[in-house]
């Protein structure tokens, strides 16, 4: 038989014709796959609000990654197999034995440039756009092939499960935050966005999973008053204290009886004083336990979330912190919270208005020990670890395992911590530099 009788014969052509038409199939599962996983959720969902039907669909879509990938999946290997299996027939008429070898090279070459390559760099510049166009074809394909993808993803996850890796039905959700994150990291190291609010964004995101333990104002820095002390004293602790509100306590601080407004104070001596005649006998009266709002009490683990929420419904800015014993822990105030997202919030009257950090002249920073790592973290752009100690001087004394002394020097994490200052069991001033 004469070798040029397979390119006369019509079922060659009919063969090649099927193989040009699944390498367009390819091209169009891989850009699509591409496409509907590189769009953005927010513009289709601004295309969609304007009316477009192909945003709307490609939104429904991607709600499930694992079926649509799956899915598309399916479908690309299927008409890559098909294809391959073809060209070697096909080569094998028409070139004998070595026509394997020549039907893998010739379909690789196409299937890396025309089915790979070129749609998914088209999809990937044109994302939203190519994802719209696209999601009525692959909604179906997804529908079609959705019992066998069924099939597949339980097989997956049980032999997974069989390496202990567990699928979490939230990783969705997770996924969300980690990309935005990511894109807000990305974007400040490009210089996109700005510092201040890529903290503003973090912060807001991580009110979920921080705990009011966390940020609380430790039991041994609250200022307290005295329900014993005689009104003159109380009046003038309240005049001179740079709060507002501050606890009531009666025989030990861990008997909390009250908290104090200084305008409900102000207010009630007033109104008992009423005229200049014999204002002293009426102030040794004053009974401040009168005056003083009922404490209000939550757990050290109720997270940052849930406790803005919980002061929005009550209409409150103050909470004492206890521990699952009942023992104060601390307090935290409304405006704690959004600190962790604005920043610093600080007035005239603040004594946190000072300088918690200071560079000498051979680099180092000296820094508060009762900073917390969240707080130089976003100051210096540091990465300090936060997972075992709030404070700096809680870092140091969990890496060192014991409480350190003035002088004394070390090295982790890529920084070098000085103790320069130490009260009592309490590291009070550090010096620290980047390594």
């Amino acid at each position: 038989m004469d070798g040029s009788a397979p390119f006369l014969d019509s079922a060659f052509w009919i063969t090649a014709g099927v193989i040009i038409f699944l390498l367009v199939l390819s091209g169009f599962f891989s850009g699509s796959e591409t496409a509907l996983t590189a769009a953005s959720r927010g513009k289709l969902r601004s295309q969609a609000d304007k009316g477009s039907r192909g945003a709307m669909r490609a939104l429904r879509i991607t709600e499930d990654n694992e079926r649509l990938i799956g899915s598309v999946l399916l479908g690309n290997n299927l008409v890559n197999i098909l294809a391959a299996s073809l060209a070697t027939s096909l080569f094998t008429r028409a070139f004998g034995e070595s026509g394997v070898a020549l039907a893998t090279l010739v379909m690789t070459l196409l299937v890396l440039v025309f089915a790979e390559v070129l749609p998914k760099t088209y999809a990937i510049t044109n994302a939203e756009k190519a994802a719209a166009a696209v999601a009525p074809v692959i909604n179906v394909i997804v529908t079609v092939f959705s019992p066998v993808v069924a099939a597949v993803r339980l097989l997956v996850r049980g032999v997974l499960r069989l390496f202990g890796v567990e699928i979490s039905p939230d990783s969705q959700v997770l996924a969300v935050r980690e990309e935005i994150a990511g894109a807000l990291q990305l974007g400040h190291s490009e210089g996109i966005v700005e510092k201040e609010d890529r903290d503003r964004i973090l912060g807001a995101l991580d009110l979920s999973d921080r705990m009011v333990e966390e940020i609380m104002l430790h039991r041994s820095n609250i200022e307290m008053i005295d329900a014993s002390d005689d009104p003159q004293t109380i009046l003038t602790q309240c005049l001179q204290s740079p709060y507002t509100r501050l606890p009531v306590f009666r025989d030990e601080q861990e008997n909390i009886i009250g908290v104090v407004h200084a305008k409900d104070l102000f207010r009630a001596m007033y109104a008992q004083l009423g005229t200049p005649e014999g204002a002293s006998d009426k102030v040794q009266s004053f009974d401040i336990t009168k005056v003083a709002k009922a404490p209000y009490f939550i757990p050290e683990t109720t997270t940052l979330d849930e406790q803005m929420r919980q002061f929005l419904r009550m209409r409150s800015h103050f909470a004492l912190v206890v521990d699952e014993y009942g023992s104060l822990q601390g307090l935290i105030t409304l405006e704690d919270i959004l600190e962790e997202i604005v920043g610093e919030i600080t007035d005239e009257f603040d004594p946190a208005a000072e300088m918690q950090i200071s560079r000498t002249e051979d680099g180092h920073f000296m820094i508060d020990g009762a900073m917390t790592i969240r707080d130089l973290n976003r100051a210096k752009d540091w990465a300090l670890p936060d997972d075992e100690a709030n404070t700096i001087a809680g870092l140091v004394i969990h890496e060192a395992q014991m409480i350190p002394t003035p002088g004394q020097v070390f090295s982790f994490h890529g920084f070098r911590f000085e103790v320069t200052e130490r009260e009592g069991n309490r590291i009070t001033g550090l010096k620290i530099r980047p390594l």
